[in-house]
């Protein structure tokens, strides 16, 4: 099961959720269905001409940092239990009034090949 998990710090408050977002990784990393879970922060396009386009296209950036959770789990029981972990719900009630929205947006993959 692969998901990515997205959310937007309010601004002045990136690097809190950054702390909490390292934070549970080891946490989650230690989960025995676990295969992948990797944080990351959105950054701005390198400069040149390669990438002015895809500059362009993503137009300005959002008032706080944006975060982006890259996720895998070994099936959707691992999943569950990842639900269910204590320090998750730890975690999202800390993560709450730090965002724009009112939690995680949860974008679930199917993988191609």
């Amino acid at each position: 099961m692969e998901l990515i998990a997205e959310f937007t710090a309010i601004a002045g408050r990136e690097e809190e959720v950054e702390r909490l977002l390292l934070a549970l990784a080891t946490d989650v990393r230690h989960e025995s269905g676990c295969l992948d879970f990797t944080p990351h922060r959105v950054v701005e396009a390198p400069s040149g001409p390669v990438f002015a386009a895809a500059a362009a296209a993503t137009g300005p950036a959002p008032v706080g940092a944006r975060f982006v959770v890259t996720e895998v789990y070994r099936d959707a029981a691992a999943f569950a239990e990842h639900l269910a972990a204590p320090y998750g719900a730890d975690f999202n009630a800390a993560l709450g009034p730090l965002i724009v929205e009112r939690g995680s947006v949860l974008t679930f993959l199917s993988s191609l090949d």
